[in-house]
This record gives structure tokens, sequence and C-alpha cells, in this order.
């Protein structure tokens, strides 16, 4: 079970003993999409789904969701969130939109659980709120794009492939 933080030396799920730690400013930055019809894409930017501004309500759950990553993922630490932004942007060439969330934090943990939990949580709202009119939207290509910040430093991923 050699790396794998969250395992005991029996194999055992354990939640990693951050005390020993220094207390550092820590970012995280996560991507991700909800694929759709440019039909319904059009409905979601000109602001005429039935459930109102999809864009809007879907930033506002990124949010929240951020905020409530420990009691979702049961190994998390609950973390002083000292920062979150979600941007949701239309992509034509996708079609759909982009989701981007960056979070921040002063502690001995990361913020990468929280960056991920907010873009996931606003894809899966973006699906809540315009499924009337497209159940055959796609949410993908979530993952971690930036994280900096403690022991183990700066991590940016490689562009994401195009499709």
């Amino acid at each position: 079970m050699t790396g794998l933080t969250h395992f005991d030396a029996k194999g055992d799920a354990h939640m990693v003993d951050v005390s020993g730690k220094d207390v550092t400013a820590r970012m995280a930055v996560a991507a991700g999409h909800v694929r759709m019809t440019p039909e319904t894409l059009a409905l979601v930017v000109e602001g005429r789904a039935k459930k109102g501004d999809v864009m809007g309500v879907a930033r506002l759950a990124g949010i929240m969701g951020a905020k409530k990553t420990a009691d979702l993922i049961p190994l998390c630490h609950p973390l002083p969130v000292t920062s979150v932004a979600v941007e949701i942007t239309p992509d034509d060439t996708l079609p759909g939109l982009r989701i981007e969330a960056t979070v921040k934090t002063t502690g001995q943990t990361g913020v990468e659980m929280e960056a991920l939990t907010a873009v996931s949580t606003a894809a899966l709202t973006i699906y809540d709120m315009v499924k009337a009119v497209e159940k055959g939207m796609e949410i993908g290509g979530i993952r971690l794009v930036l994280k900096d910040g403690g022991k183990s430093g700066r991590y940016e991923a490689l562009p994401e492939a195009p499709r």
C-alpha cells in the first residue's frame, strides 16, 4: 500500500494525520464540462430555461459543493476554505458549458478535492436544470488543472487533448 496515504500498514482506510504538517497557503484549480446540443446551449445562454438562470445557479451550487466536500468524501478533512470561485463559460465548439473552480485555503492540507467537488456539483446542477429538454447531456473532463502549496509544491496538468 506504499504511496496511498489513506491506508494504514494493515490496508485499512483511515483519515491522514496532518497535525505535523506546516500551515501554508494552498490553492487548487479544477475543470470540467457539460456537453449538450447547440439548441440546448442556446436555451441556456439566452436565459430561456424554465428553471431560471442555469449558469448562475450552477455557480452557486459549485461554491456550496466546495464548502461541503468533507461531508461528501469520507476521508476528507474539513477545511477553512478562504475563497471559492466558479466560472462557467459557454463553448460553441464543445458544444456546451466549460466549468472551472478555484479554491484557496491556509491550512495543513490541500484543497484539490474541494475544487473537484465544486466542478462536479456545478455540472450536476446544470444537468438537473436542463434535463427536461435534453437527457443525453454528457458530463466529462473533470480533472485537477493546478495545485499549489504544501510539501509537494506545484502541480500543473498538461493541456486537455482536443476531442
